[in-house]
């Protein structure tokens, strides 16, 4: 079973802890980014992070291994085949997480969450939020990597926990260097304040020039008499 040494290391080899200048979804920078799917996409190695978090929580007995989309339910997979539980997972919908596809939890049921990176804890707390609303119970939350200082109740399980630096914008020292920022992973972070949008003249569109009417065909005039294609009229001698 993977120690902490072996586990750092295989982030390395497998390309997940990139160097830069990173916008984090909490909107804090930092100069060092977890990419889990480096890691989550060969799963042999997913599985050897998932061995520790299951043996971990064996003997809590829990009922359903509960993991976010996306990379929290691969892992969430791996570490129930483990301990021969089933899986299921919530989706974000209408800024929360909700139960759907069939899904459900029942009153008291034992739930362990998984989850590939833990930051701040935001959604953790959302998830555990989705689950206490059906009234089964969280015995615990392990994790692949915890970076940084957190509050959760309760605290996760992690296989690699790094103190990774975080700034605040107006602290950051890579944004005096001047490097560039780069912001990775899927959730959208809300802008700090809306800069008003200077509204451009409008163009009024140009006239058509009038379309000039067809002239209606005179009429053909109509021959004297009543006389027949038939009939010559005389001609006077």
């Amino acid at each position: 079973m993977l120690n902490r040494n072996e586990a750092l290391t295989l982030l390395r080899e497998a390309g997940a802890i990139l160097d830069g200048h990173f916008l984090l979804t909490s909107g804090r920078h930092s100069g060092v980014y977890v990419e889990k799917f480096r890691l989550l996409e060969k799963p042999q190695l997913t599985a050897q992070f998932a061995e520790p978090i299951a043996e971990h929580f064996r003997e809590a007995s829990p009922e359903i291994i509960i993991g976010p989309l996306t990379g929290g339910v691969l892992l969430a997979h791996e570490v129930a085949k483990l301990l021969g539980t089933p899986i299921a997972f919530p989706e974000r919908f209408h800024d929360q997480f909700e139960w759907r596809r069939g899904f459900k939890l029942h009153e008291g049921q034992r739930v362990l969450i998984v989850e590939d990176v833990i930051t701040t804890g935001r959604t953790m707390n959302e998830v555990m939020d989705a689950v206490r609303r059906t009234g089964a119970e969280v015995i615990g939350i392990g994790c692949m990597v915890c970076r940084g200082k957190i509050r959760l109740e309760p605290y996760p399980f992690s296989v690699v926990s790094i103190n990774l630096g975080t700034y605040t914008e107006d602290r950051c020292p890579l944004c005096r260097k001047g490097l560039p920022l780069e912001k990775r992973g899927s959730r959208a972070i809300a802008p700090k304040s809306a800069a008003p949008v200077e509204e451009k003249p409008r163009r009024e569109p140009k006239p058509k020039p009038p379309v000039e009417a067809p002239l209606p065909e005179e009429p053909e005039a109509e021959s004297a008499g009543n006389t027949s294609a038939d009939e010559t009229p005389p001609t006077e001698s």
